[in-house]
C-alpha cells in the first residue's frame, strides 16, 4: 500500500488517498477532485483547469500520467 496526497497528483489539497496500485489511486483522485469542483472548490478548480491545459495532447496526457505513475512507484510503502 502507497498514500499519496492530492496536491502531489496534481490536486489542490492534502487529502491522503491509500492503494495497492497507482490505478487505483488515480481513481480515488479523480472522484475526489470531481467531487470538490461540483462543490464549487475554486483551489480544485484551478488546479483542474491547469491539469487541462497542460493535457493539450495525447502525447502530454501520457507523459503527464507517466510521470504521476513515477512518483507513485517511488514513495514508500506503509499502511497509510
Amino acid at each position: 500500500m502507497k498514500t499519496m496526497t492530492c496536491h502531489q497528483l496534481g490536486g489542490a489539497c492534502n487529502q491522503t488517498f491509500t492503494a495497492n496500485t497507482f490505478d487505483e489511486l488515480a481513481m480515488m483522485v479523480s472522484k475526489h477532485a470531481r467531487e470538490k469542483v461540483q462543490q464549487g472548490d475554486a483551489d480544485h478548480i484551478q488546479a483542474m483547469n491547469e491539469m487541462r491545459s497542460s493535457m493539450s495532447s495525447p502525447d502530454a496526457m501520457v507523459a503527464w500520467m507517466d510521470e504521476k505513475r513515477k512518483a507513485f512507484e517511488a514513495a514508500p510503502e506503509g499502511n497509510g
